[in-house]
């Protein structure tokens, strides 16, 4: 069996600048991995089966998106002889806006592309991700990326690496319900890359943020608390809330005074470049 990791990403900005005819998004966002990692295991078969071992809690197995990925993978390859057992010990929270389900739909392509020997390019596999999710793409990418278009047209780039202190309000949010949100922004311009690294982190927004924090409010009151000690920020369509630190120390005393005033699960993280699925 052979055990891969599935990382968890951070959106450090997110602007939406128009609706298109299909009902998603054109957006502008800076995408960052974090050494938060789900760590998926496979073993595999013979005989034409997929089969998920993990059980999850309101997802069937064949909606859940690493058999979709399998079955695509295999489809595309014309490849009905192989098969997989996937295990996942699962630690990104669900509806947290880190990524979770489409890194761990991006790892299945990543670790089967090598396990059945497909020998499929980087460029077919995020081809194949991108009719699973929006977000799939860049975990095949593998790199820190600003990415434009639904969050696929991506562009490498190099951005400093931070602690931040992640809290997850216990809550699971829908990224549909919030993208039809009737009160989400949707107009904001596009602006250069280089206009865009230019702007200090306090300075980065998330167009998402406004219609999140009005419609759960706990998201509101860790957003408003932590800000006080340094900047705040929702990632995706949330419910993950990130601070960014300068050290792990500060993130820790953040951490403590978080745990004083909310009973909400935080956990401490650097981010990164490099995705730790190449690792």
């Amino acid at each position: 069996m052979k055990q891969w990791y599935s990382p968890a990403k951070l959106n450090l900005f997110l602007y939406i600048t128009g609706r298109r005819a299909d009902n998603y998004h054109n957006l502008q966002t800076l995408f960052q991995f974090i050494d938060y990692c789900d760590i998926v295991t496979f073993k595999v078969r013979q005989d034409n089966q997929i089969h998920l071992l993990t059980e999850f809690v309101n997802v069937p197995e064949d909606k859940n998106l690493m058999v979709i990925a399998a079955n695509r993978l295999k489809s595309y390859t014309n490849r009905q002889d192989l098969g997989v057992d996937i295990t996942i010990d699962k630690k990104i929270p669900m509806g947290g806006g880190l990524g979770g389900a489409s890194s761990n739909a991006a790892t299945v392509l990543v670790a089967l592309n090598q396990l059945w020997q497909l020998n499929l390019t980087t460029e077919t596999l995020i081809e194949i991700g991108r009719k699973i999710g929006a977000d799939v793409p860049i975990f095949i990418y593998g790199h820190a990326a600003f990415a434009q278009g639904i969050g696929d047209q991506l562009l490498t780039v190099d951005i400093p690496q931070y602690w931040y202190l992640v809290t997850y309000p216990n809550i699971e949010i829908s990224t549909v319900k919030v993208f039809n949100d009737p009160e989400l922004t949707r107009n904001t311009p596009s602006l250069d890359l280089d206009d865009l690294l230019a702007l200090p982190f306090d300075q980065f927004k998330n167009d998402c943020e406004n219609v999140v924090r009005k419609r759960y409010p706990i998201v509101d009151k860790v957003i408003t608390y932590l800000s006080q000690f340094a900047p705040t920020r929702l990632t995706g369509t949330g419910a993950c809330i990130f601070t960014q630190c300068k050290t792990e120390q500060e993130a820790k005393q953040i951490q403590q005074k978080l745990n004083n005033n909310f009973q909400v699960p935080s956990f401490i993280v650097k981010s990164l470049n490099r995705s730790p699925l190449y690792n």
